[in-house]
């Protein structure tokens, strides 16, 4: 019923609006908001086998893959030979010519590669496949393939939190303290700052407090 009506009739009723939040959740996770009497429902939507997402890599129809249903795929390293063929050319097309600096075609059944015939390739450096942690909204590998180990740049230099069982519900959760607030750089035991940053924090919420006192 339009809201207009209601009001003209002054009818006491409430529109019903409805409420639908999409998010990715663990199975585990997921019973438990079902549980829960401020949900209505909880529905699971996967994309299925078969149906292909045209921005996920290789975006190729041959590989019909998507977001939810991926792979199996080979991530070769340095000195790997792995068989081409017209079959699994555009898997590392972007590898061979690309990255690798080689002129590839496909003539028939036939894999050209520097104008030779090939049903092999080896590789000149590892291949990385880069993942993000917020599944649906990550923009990675499964988008652009392979990251080659020369476009690595960054280094990981610190821990500051580190959970067991992140991924199994709040209640599960268990922070590994041992590892919080420490190097991953050099060699030997990981240095830990924790207890340093436990007494700035102290100092820092001292001074604000004698701060705010003395202005009182």
């Amino acid at each position: 019923m339009a809201p207009e009506l209601i009001a003209q009739q002054r009818l006491g009723l409430t529109e019903i609006i409805e409420r639908e939040r999409r998010a990715t959740f663990t199975d585990a996770v997921a019973k438990t908001l079902e549980q829960s009497k401020d949900i209505d429902s909880v529905v699971k939507t996967l994309d299925t086998k078969d149906y292909y997402e045209a921005a996920v890599f290789p975006h190729d129809p041959a590989f019909p893959w998507n977001q939810d249903q991926f792979g199996p795929l080979y991530i070769p390293a340095k000195g790997d030979k792995l068989n081409v063929s017209v079959q699994n050319i555009s898997l590392y097309r972007e590898i061979i010519e690309t990255y690798e600096g080689n002129s590839l075609e496909v003539n028939g059944n036939e894999i050209l590669i520097n104008g030779s015939a090939a049903d092999s390739y080896t590789f000149s450096q590892n291949y990385y496949w880069m993942m993000g942690d917020n599944r649906h909204n990550s923009e990675d590998s499964r988008y652009w393939g392979f990251v080659p180990e020369d476009h690595i740049v960054g280094k990981p230099i610190f821990i500051w939190m580190s959970i067991d069982g992140i991924n199994d519900g709040i209640k599960n959760w268990n922070i590994r303290w041992d590892r919080v607030f420490t190097t991953v750089s050099g060699e030997g035991t990981p240095t830990s700052y924790f207890k340093w940053f436990l007494g700035a924090l102290v100092l820092w919420f001292g001074v604000d407090y004698f701060r705010k006192k003395r202005k009182a």
